[in-house]
């Protein structure tokens, strides 16, 4: 009670009772504390010693405090400035690869069989298809347009166009249809066909049918060969990273119709036996909403071309036979220019390690054996490369997605696995690209767009030596 000073006041309501309240009031503070040291305290603070430290010391700390702020102002620019410069991800939401009709279909003796009865060959080039289409590593069930099969061959523009219309717009559909892409949402389309480039173009001709806006990218590639594929994906990563915000469709075709050799010139009858139908579309985004929902980014694409040298240059070529009929030539030294490419592209990209898979452009049974030997790699890396070459044959620029599809359909890529796709073309060229799986692909449930749906239990396979 000394150190607070209390009152009390009495109430007395009635007789019988008494209320008593308690007021606290302020503590006395002349007596609670000594004036000498507030007059020390004061004395102190205007002494012109203690004045002066507080001027130096001042500019010191505000100084501190300045400088963290512009580094933190600077740190936040810099990130900002990062952010905004960055190149934007290129994304693959997904693609699709073309299916014939089962009445395109063709095995290797039916193949044989339309070659003797074509009347356009001789002894000798008939049984050197024959020992090439049996030791070329194709199976029973590839494809060949009707413009090929028909008696007798119909070789026309409208036959041709009817085979890139079928190949391009089956893909488009199923591309449309597994990812719910409005066609014209389509902001960059990108075609490439190598030997059937037709005016309009094939680019226009999916422009038309699907109806795209007035203000769409479009390119068409020609004449590049097998590897043409990977030239689209690579011109597609830098239309992206120029246009925020944008879908880019890639489609990869060739057209047989047109470009069947009816001479007897051995190195231009390789191709009859090899190539087929087919083709495939991709879709690529930069959108960053649409990482959820892609399959894979794009890491690297590395393109080779050896053009300037004239052996790389001539190694396929097309031309004309001693009696004037057009084919394409492949020659002997096809599987040395390859190798050189090779050495090239895998010095720019760097090492192997770091890729759970392959997929190597289906170019022929003699080609993914030199390139497996090459490379050190086993049967499991190679089997894409060669159940494909098997299912559908030398698809040129689209094999690499009926490989990547084939490696989904069998459940094999995780998340974060890095697949390695290796093109080769005319020019001579190699092409390559990386891609990082952005999830896991267990086995398929939904199997629009993949063309292994009805085959991929039968696989693999190991074709007779």
């Amino acid at each position: 009670m000394d150190k607070e000073r209390l009152t009390a006041e009495m109430d007395f309501r009635d007789s019988s009772s008494a209320v008593i309240r308690i007021r606290r009031r302020l503590p006395d503070f002349l007596q609670s504390v000594k004036l000498k040291y507030v007059k020390l305290g004061y004395g102190y603070s205007c002494n012109p010693a203690t004045l002066l430290i507080f001027a130096l010391i001042l500019p010191l700390l505000l100084s501190l405090a300045l400088t963290r702020l512009a580094f933190s102002a600077a740190l936040l620019f810099l990130f900002g400035l990062y952010y905004a410069t960055r190149p934007p991800p290129v994304y693959l939401v997904d693609f699709s690869c073309y299916k014939p009709s089962k009445e395109r279909k063709i095995s290797v003796e039916s193949f044989l069989k339309m070659t003797e009865e074509n009347g356009a060959f001789d002894e000798n080039a008939i049984q050197f298809q024959r020992r090439i289409s049996t030791k070329s590593g194709l199976g029973d069930e590839t494809y060949l347009p009707s413009g090929i099969t028909s008696r007798p061959p119909n070789l026309s523009m409208e036959e041709a166009r009817l085979e890139a219309e079928a190949v391009m717009f089956g893909a488009l559909d199923a591309l449309f249809a597994k990812t719910g892409l409005n066609p014209r949402d389509i902001d960059i389309l990108i075609v490439n066909c190598s030997l059937f480039n037709p005016t309009p173009s094939l680019s226009a001709m999916i422009v038309n049918h699907y109806k795209l806006r007035t203000n769409i990218k479009s390119y068409n590639l020609s004449g590049m060969g097998c590897s043409a594929g990977l030239i689209s994906i690579d011109l597609a990563k830098d239309l992206l990273k120029a246009n925020p915000n944008s879908y880019a469709v890639v489609v990869s075709t060739e057209n047989i119709t047109l470009n069947w050799y009816f001479g007897n010139e051995r190195s231009m009858l390789l191709c009859n036996c090899i190539f087929r139908m087919g083709g495939a579309a991709v879709l690529l985004s930069n959108k960053r909403r649409d990482r959820a929902r892609s399959k894979y980014e794009l890491v690297h694409t590395v393109r080779t071309h050896k053009g300037a040298d004239d052996k790389n240059y001539n190694c396929v070529y097309q031309r004309e036979d001693e009696t004037g009929k057009i084919g394409v030539c492949l020659a002997r030294e096809l599987m040395e220019v390859a190798g050189d490419a090779l050495k090239t592209n895998i010095t720019t990209l760097g090492p192997l390690l770091a890729f759970e898979h392959f997929c190597i452009h289906a170019g022929g049974r003699a080609v993914l054996d030199a390139l497996q030997k090459n490379l050190g790699l086993s049967e499991w890396h190679m089997e894409p490369s060669r159940m494909t070459l098997h299912r559908f044959g030398n698809t040129s620029s689209s094999s690499l997605w009926y490989e990547l599809a084939y490696t989904e359909a069998k459940g094999r890529v995780k998340k974060g696995d890095r697949v390695w796709q290796i093109g080769f073309g005319s020019g001579f060229k190699c092409n390559s690209a990386v891609w990082k799986a952005l999830r896991g692909l267990p086995v398929l449930h939904d199997w629009r767009g993949n063309p292994w749906d009805d085959s991929i239990h039968t696989y693999p396979r190991h074709p007779s030596p």
